[in-house]
């Protein structure tokens, strides 16, 4: 299914656009993580514990990725041995003063949205636009000296993820239209290796955070497919490179014909496209929210994910793949090891 940046149904939102005014500002919570926001690698250890691993972004900042299980699912951004962000899907990780799984309804109610979000950094004045889709999916909250964006999945109506973030961190990802008085902050252009390094990153978490929905709608976990995230890879690259957006490759053909070329063996195939978001948090929300994307996602029959991001172009091609057809592959593979 194709997916582009912002490409959602109104008919089916939620409306909240009735509940605007001034950005009313929360207070900090005295627990959570929000509060992790400013505070040292050494307290983020002591709080938190070793990370499972540390990939970098692309945005200056090192995630230290914390799986513990989906219910536990937390990333935290560190740059200059600060925490600057964080995203959260684990339900049971506490992101006060809101919560996982908690209604649109009952969230609005407690906070007062805005369309226009302003704030002021180094002598430049900067102003966030949210647009009527933002209110309803992804919007913005001040809560003390941080902003908070909320990811809403639409279909049930509660809050699907978090984001935690400095006001430099907000400026650096830019993740609404903006208009600005004075001189703008650029993000210094990222070396090819750097550009490898977190896309690999990139790939990982997408997979973690597609369990972490599956397992909250009580699906199947899919596992990993290193032959099928080639040839996901493989297509993002091939968008990138000849300036295109669609399931179908000009030289490779569709998903049967890519697969096929690679010999992966499968029952079932499917296929998820996004391109220029800025994350993979921020993909799987756009791929949740879009009808076709997210019957790909949750598809119980499905049995493994191949994963592969160049550049700002995602793929995720879902294979299942029956008992037969492991054991035939696996029994090939010892025959050619004999």
């Amino acid at each position: 299914m194709i997916h582009e940046k912002g490409d959602v149904e109104f008919d089916d939102l939620t409306d909240n656009t009735e509940n605007l005014g001034p950005p009313f500002e929360l207070p900090l919570p005295d627990e959570g993580i929000a509060t992790l926001i400013g505070k040292s690698s050494e307290e983020t250890m002591e709080i938190l514990g070793t990370p499972n691993r540390i990939e970098p972004s692309l945005y200056g900042y090192d995630w230290w990725v914390y799986q513990g299980g989906s219910d536990q699912y937390l990333q935290v951004g560190l740059e200059d041995q600060k925490v600057v962000t964080a995203f959260v899907m684990g339900e049971e990780v506490d992101v006060s003063p809101f919560y996982i799984g908690q209604s649109i309804q009952e969230i609005f109610r407690q906070a007062t949205l805005s369309t226009d979000i302003q704030l002021e950094y180094k002598g430049t004045t900067y102003q966030f636009e949210l647009t009527e889709e933002d209110l309803n999916i992804r919007p913005l909250v001040p809560v003390g000296d941080i902003y908070v964006q909320l990811y809403f999945d639409k279909y049930t109506e509660e809050l699907s993820s978090i984001r935690f973030m400095n006001k430099e961190t907000l400026i650096k990802l830019q993740p609404y239209d903006l208009v600005y008085r004075g001189t703008l902050y650029e993000l210094a252009p990222v070396a090819e290796d750097k550009w490898k390094a977190a896309t690999e990153g990139i790939e990982k978490q997408i997979f973690e955070m597609s369990n972490v929905i599956r397992e909250r709608f009580g699906l199947p976990l899919l596992e990993w497919d290193p032959l099928t995230s080639v040839v996901a890879y493989e297509h993002s690259k091939d968008m990138h490179d000849k300036q295109y957006f669609s399931h179908t490759s000009p030289e490779f053909g569709e998903l049967q014909d890519r697969l096929e070329a690679k010999e992966v063996m499968y029952e079932m195939a499917g296929e998820n496209i996004a391109a220029q978001y800025i994350d993979a948090g921020a993909v799987i929300e756009g791929w949740i929210n879009s009808k076709g994307h997210r019957e790909t996602l949750l598809q119980e029959e499905f049995t493994h994910l191949g994963v592969g991001v160049y550049k700002k172009y995602y793929t995720q091609n879902f294979l299942k793949r029956s008992w037969e057809v492991n054991s035939e592959e696996e029994n090939e593979e010892s025959e050619d090891g004999q």
